[in-house]
């Protein structure tokens, strides 16, 4: 019955003072609004920048064949290097990396079947090129060791390719044979890329010992990638080091000359950008800290005036055998409902501004889908208790301390 009574007299106290109220849970909400949009926003650049990692595994790397620029044991400066069937075995057999492929590059090629053509990227690979590119089957299966070893015809193709090539009672691709510049392969799996990239979902992967060949006759390959499994940050960097040490030693070049083959270290660019937004939450979250700060200082001179005004009230009060612990909750309550109930119109304002944002604003490179997720409302709830907690803390306090007698002596 007391728990009741104190509401009903926090309820007629908030009643008295509206205007004061209002602005005093104000500052809280706009500190809490604020938090949201910040952390939102930097969701949604956090967003975008992984859609740009999207299509291929985050421990990946990528090593491209090029020119040398420095000049090594009587090598002049400009040599080219191109990578061979034997750098692929060579690190492979060497690093031990969690998967590995070298791949071809044949650009476009005229691709047709029965009376439909089209122009599509061709990437002659190894199997693993199906894991370190993230592809998502949607029939049949990816290239496989069988395929490499006996110079298979096969081939699996992307989603638009098979949407450009079979039509009508010939919808589906699998198990049908395609042309790739004269020569028959037939269809053994439709993929879909990961990132959904139109430019990745119009290629097709071939064997690369069958494009060989077929089609050049030599063992040149255009680009290695491996990915480094559970590798730590520093084992990672010895892989690259050693891939370097490696290929230079075979190709007869400078270790550090950078353009002779050129290393795409994607674990690095994750750590990198990990880091970077990692950064932009705390500076966010000191930002609105800061703010929810100045609403708590707000709150508390409020509650301090509220003690003020009713010294005489809480001498009576005491008078009457009122308890300090009694007189400090009535006012922690208080200054608790206002900072929450402020707080969380200022959430659900928030957090409802981002769902218009989401579903109206048209997705950019590097910004996508910001959002506000349960964790971070869990948070603000938890953050919103502690500082109407901290707000009223010292005015309880203080209310606590008053005399009964030097109360009932105030005018």
């Amino acid at each position: 019955m007391f728990e009741i009574d104190k509401w009903q007299e926090i309820y007629s106290t908030i009643q008295k003072n509206k205007l004061r109220t209002f602005l005093t849970g104000f500052s809280v909400a706009w500190g809490i609004f604020m938090l949201i949009i910040l952390l939102g926003s930097g969701k949604g650049l956090e967003n975008g920048v992984q859609d740009e990692f999207a299509g291929s595994v985050t421990n990946g790397i990528w090593i491209s064949s090029g020119v040398t620029s420095k000049e090594y044991k009587g090598f002049k400066a400009g040599r080219r290097i191109d990578f061979t069937n034997e750098d692929y075995s060579n690190l492979k057999n060497n690093l031990d990396p969690d998967h590995i492929s070298s791949r071809l590059f044949m650009g476009n090629n005229l691709i047709s079947y029965k009376d439909e053509y089209g122009s599509f990227y061709l990437s002659p690979c190894h199997p693993d090129y199906g894991y370190i590119k993230d592809v998502e089957l949607l029939q049949g299966r990816f290239l496989n060791e069988l395929d490499i070893e006996k110079n298979r015809k096969v081939a699996a193709i992307g989603e638009q390719v098979e949407d450009a090539l079979f039509k009508g009672a010939d919808s589906l691709a699998l198990g049908k044979y395609i042309k790739i510049n004269g020569v028959l392969f037939k269809v053994v799996g439709v993929f879909r890329d990961f990132s959904r990239n139109d430019d990745e979902m119009k290629r097709i992967y071939i064997p690369i010992t069958t494009a060989q060949k077929v089609f050049n006759g030599n063992n040149i390959v255009s680009q290695i990638s491996f990915t480094t499994g559970e590798a730590s940050p520093q084992q990672v960097d010895e892989m690259v080091s050693n891939t370097k040490l490696l290929l230079s030693r075979k190709h007869k070049f400078d270790e550090t000359d950078n353009r002779a083959v050129f290393v795409w270290n994607k674990s690095e660019e994750v750590r990198k950008f990990k880091a970077l937004f990692a950064g932009i939450r705390m500076f966010i979250w000191i930002i609105g800290i800061g703010t929810i700060i100045a609403g708590i200082v707000g709150v508390s001179n409020i509650m301090m005036i509220v003690v003020r005004e009713r010294t005489k009230e809480i001498g009576i009060r005491k008078a009457m055998g009122a308890t300090p612990y009694s007189i400090v909750s009535l006012i922690l309550q208080e200054s608790v409902l206002i900072t929450s109930f402020a707080g969380y119109i200022g959430l659900l304002l928030g957090v409802f501004l981002l769902e218009i944002i989401g579903a109206n604003m048209p997705e950019t490179e590097f910004f996508k889908n910001p959002e506000a997720d349960f964790s971070l409302a869990v948070s603000a709830t938890i953050l919103l208790i502690i500082a109407g907690s901290i707000a009223g803390f010292v005015p309880a306090m203080k209310a606590a301390k008053v005399k009964p007698v030097e109360a009932l002596k105030d005018e």
